[in-house]
């Protein structure tokens, strides 16, 4: 692995800011979103005035406090064009999120927007170690998910090289690589594990591909993943976080000669993290949900978005900027079973822990009579499969369930399936929850 630290000239001026610097383009900002999303979205008019806020009425950042929250529904309540601030004929691009439920969210941007967006996407590759004439393979997915043509536009911008791969045709990625010899992949980390699989199924060393840096997003992962990653693939791995309803791919990313967690661009996108019972704002430090509000979108500004993600704000160290810690769950995808209260990251660091285990799994959550039932679904690695016994199978699954409670206190039933045995999608993002006691 082989790590790039930027001189400072390789720095934008913000990115070397100081607080005080920082924060009066952040307030000069704020005032202008609040305002433009007060005078042009009828519903943001709207919700200020039943709070009895105006957008007049910030002089401080702090201030933002004091205006309402804005969440999915919202959006979904004004689909598909009600949240926007502009002329539609102004929009030059829409994106939608893939949500599971309900109508997507929908979201447009400016042709200022996109230029922002690529702007962001380019600093984070650079925080990573890329540099213009470096070769970017993309295998996010393309079309209404963000995550591939937001990487897109920023590797262009950067003056990358870019191979618009998407997501799926897992040979065919391997394939790519090893005859285009990328130095950078962007692609969630699930996927990553697919393509190294991959790799070994072809009989080919991931570790000595061209690759020398992974940018993976679009979905949780742990510090463990990291380092199942960058041991088996021979890479730097490091963390982009963003969400349509913000931007896409790019609001935070990690820079690769600290890898202590995403730096927000909070040149464009003001953080808070709140009590997500409460909604009361939480010191820099402690855990809670993270909000944004956007300082430049045109199209689509957001004021004090539920990202739903629980995390905590960091102090700044490799720029000037604050960082969030890795997303340790969400606010509504908490799992109560049994009255314990469980996030899949938890499971999934300790599947990570056993060697003879691959880092892919799914949780189903079913209803057995008035109780609920966990199964935990995990996949041997291909080596450990090809050679062992049913009464060893059988030995890792109860070790796994026993992992599960001691360290997060509710009974599960481990299911270890062959390599590939849990469902990939195309997009490579894998869907770690079946809640089956939501159906019928």
């Amino acid at each position: 692995m082989v790590q790039r630290t930027p001189a400072p000239s390789d720095l934008e001026p913000i990115e070397r800011a100081s607080r005080d610097e920082l924060q009066a383009l952040q307030l000069q900002r704020m005032q202008w979103s609040l305002r433009h999303a007060y005078d042009n979205v009828p519903h943001y008019r709207a919700a200020f005035d039943a709070a009895g806020v105006h957008p007049d009425d910030l002089r401080t950042l702090a201030d933002i406090a004091k205006f309402p929250f804005t969440t999915k529904k919202e959006l979904r309540d004004n689909y598909p064009f009600g949240m926007f601030a502009v002329p539609r004929e102004r929009v030059v691009r829409v994106h939608a999120s893939s949500g599971t439920t309900g109508k997507p969210t929908v979201v447009g941007y400016t042709q200022n927007d996109i230029d922002t967006w690529a702007d962001v996407v380019a600093r984070s590759i650079r925080a990573a170690g890329g540099r213009r004439g470096d070769m970017v393979h993309v295998a996010y997915g393309y079309g209404l998910f963000t995550g591939g043509l937001g990487a897109h536009y920023g590797a262009e911008r950067l003056g990358c090289t870019v191979v618009p791969m998407s997501g799926g045709q897992t040979e065919k990625q391997v394939q790519l690589i090893q005859d285009f010899k990328p130095s950078i992949i962007m692609v969630t980390p699930s996927y990553m594990l697919n393509i190294v699989e991959e790799f070994q199924r072809q009989g080919l060393d991931a570790a000595a591909s061209s690759l020398k840096v992974g940018i993976f997003g679009a979905e949780p992962w742990t510090d463990a993943m990291r380092a199942e990653i960058e041991q088996r693939a021979g890479i730097d791995a490091v963390d982009i976080y963003g969400l349509s309803e913000v931007m896409g791919p790019g609001v935070a990313s990690e820079c690769i000669e600290s890898k202590d967690g995403p730096v927000i661009w909070e040149d464009h996108f003001y953080p808070e993290i709140i009590d997500p019972e409460t909604g009361e704002v939480l010191p820099d430090g402690e855990d809670g949900e993270l909000v944004f509000t956007s300082l430049s979108k045109e199209a689509l500004p957001i004021i004090r978005y539920r990202t739903r993600d629980l995390t905590r704000l960091l102090p700044p160290t490799s720029r000037s900027m604050r960082r969030i810690g890795k997303i340790t769950g969400r606010s509504d995808d908490m799992l109560i079973i049994r009255g314990v209260n469980v996030f899949p990251s938890q499971i999934e660091e300790l599947i990570c822990k056993m060697p003879k285990l691959a880092p892919q799994y799914q949780l189903v959550v079913s209803r057995e009579g008035h109780l609920d039932k966990l199964d935990v679904l995990a996949e041997l690695r291909p080596e450990v499969a090809a050679g062992a016994a049913a009464g060893e199978v059988e030995a890792l699954a109860r070790e796994l369930e026993q992992r599960i409670k001691t360290n997060v206190g509710v009974s599960t039933q481990v299911k270890l399936l062959p390599p590939n045995g849990i469902e990939r999608t195309l997009t490579g993002k894998a869907r770690r929850v079946v809640d089956l006691r939501k159906r019928g």
